[in-house]
């Protein structure tokens, strides 16, 4: 028997695929094991539809909805935090009503000033509460906000380093990537949000900075890899979060206010409060 716990919208790099990679091969190598899974496998984030399309008809395939493990625990303040970055990330409006159940309990801010969202972290963390900033490995222009993800940090040192070390995430210098933190979690967590993934009402606009410039990404897959960025980003807080969306300056070129506004303009009228 082989016991598998697999989660939907985490695949983050080239070459993961996530449930999807798992049903090709029960499919195509396997056709005479007895599979057992989840019946609430449709969300676009698992992105397995034409699996399950082909398991309808496939021997030995039992649904079952018991198998579907739908509260999450990574927050032991908010289980509904998951369910909100999701309707968040797949621009579904119930964001707003599921954001006033759990904000009294866990809290997410928005600001567009670092040094605030900074002091917002260190006010609300008690004793030996942790707090760090996390920013997507693509968010290459919020270096002018001394925020540069292309410096590799020790995860080590960042995740347990004292205050008093400059390597450690409580010193506010270095930020986490996606993949230095997936599957681990802070207290507090400053979300720095750039003009890598845009809100548009057309939906998600997905760019890489490449040389000097923005440039449209078009592969499908890329896309769903930033997207899933953001997700594993809005995850990481265990008790609360504020989210970074800079001004821009239309001085420079590559950090427009455009960039940036529609995605603060977004988040704000989900409810999400100013600091």
């Amino acid at each position: 028997m082989i016991i598998c716990l697999i989660g939907g919208g985490q695949e983050i790099n080239q070459g993961e695929a996530g449930i999807g990679l798992w049903l090709s091969c029960l499919l195509e190598r396997y056709p005479e094991w007895r599979l057992y899974i989840s019946d609430q496998l449709k969300d676009a984030e698992y992105a397995v539809q034409d699996y399950l399309k082909r398991l309808e008809t496939r021997q030995y395939t039992h649904f079952v909805a018991d198998l579907h493990l739908n509260v999450s625990m990574r927050s032991f303040r908010a289980e509904m935090v998951s369910n909100w970055v999701k309707q968040v990330l797949d621009f579904d409006t119930g964001a707003i009503d599921s954001y006033q159940k759990f904000k009294d309990k866990y809290p997410i801010k928005l600001c567009r000033d670092l040094k605030v969202a900074k002091q917002w972290l260190k006010n609300q963390a008690r004793g030996s509460e942790r707090y760090g900033i996390v920013a997507s490995s693509k968010a290459y222009r919020l270096r002018p906000l001394a925020i540069d993800v292309r410096y590799q940090i020790n995860p080590v040192h960042w995740f347990l380093n004292d205050r008093e070390d400059v390597r450690s995430s409580y010193y506010l210098e270095d930020a986490a990537t996606e993949f230095k933190v997936q599957g681990l979690e802070l207290d507090w967590v400053c979300v720095s949000w750039d003009g890598d993934l845009r809100y548009s009402p057309d939906g998600w606009q997905h760019w890489s900075f490449e040389g000097s410039k923005w440039k449209n990404i078009r592969k499908e897959e890329r896309k769903a890899y930033l997207k899933n960025a953001y997700r594993v980003l809005l995850t990481r807080a265990r008790q609360g979060m504020v989210i970074l969306v800079p001004e821009g300056n239309d001085e420079d070129h590559t950090r427009k206010r455009e960039f940036y506004d529609d995605t603060y303009k977004y988040l704000k009228g989900l409810g999400v409060e100013e600091i």
